[in-house]
């Protein structure tokens, strides 16, 4: 476990860019329109330096904010809207049964072996409390633009790609309800989230809920 939680850091302490996404405000108020409305307890996993937890508690100042990454130097710098930090990985995440009342993964999922996929999702659904919700963004394989220029989602730290409706389908495997698939990313500034074709999208926004 240990050799694999510092071949998870070393990839991703690569991705510096990560630490200066300018639409991570946006992705963060995005997930906070679909919180549950009694939502508590969160957990941010692949938190990076706490942009989101920020965005999140400026929006809902109850909010208890869990931060999870494998990359230590940006626990350390996350900001005091974060209560609690965990340093390890979302296959094993060190906290009791329905600890949360959501989980949220911005852009993380890609970032897993593919055998961590399930054992991520697995993990997520047996920390959400029951009611609680899930909501993951992750790059769209389907985004025309990216297909036009022959671009790749794979790279030193994108391990795995998700499709929606094989994501959607793993999610329903893992026993969350009502899941559901809209368009994200900087382009939905433009175009809004819910034009059904996917394809317009560079990310894309999965989520569900444990009941």
């Amino acid at each position: 476990m240990k050799n694999v939680q510092s071949a998870y850091e070393l990839q991703n302490a690569e991705q510096v860019i990560s630490e200066h996404d300018d639409f991570t405000p946006d992705r963060y108020r995005h997930f906070f329109s679909l919180f549950p409305a009694k939502a508590r307890r969160v957990l941010d996993i692949g938190c990076n330096t706490g942009t989101g937890g920020v965005v999140l508690k400026s929006l809902n100042s109850k909010l208890v904010i869990t931060g999870l990454d494998c990359v230590e130097r940006r626990l350390a710098a996350l900001p005091a809207q974060y209560s609690n930090k965990i340093y390890g990985l979302s296959t094993d995440i060190p906290a009791d049964d329905q600890s949360f009342d959501v989980v949220v993964g911005g852009e993380f999922l890609e970032h897993l072996y593919p055998g961590d996929v399930d054992r991520t999702l697995c993990e997520m659904q047996r920390v959400l409390a029951i009611g609680g919700r899930l909501l993951l963004t992750t790059p769209n394989p389907f985004y025309l633009k990216n297909r036009l220029s022959h671009k790749t989602i794979y790279g030193v730290s994108h391990l795995t790609q998700h499709f929606p409706k094989t994501l959607a389908l793993r999610m329903m495997m893992h026993g969350f309800s009502n899941v559901r698939t809209c368009g994200t990313g900087r382009v939905s500034k433009y175009i809004g989230r819910h034009i059904p074709i996917l394809s317009l999208y560079g990310s894309y926004l999965a989520y569900g809920d444990k009941y």
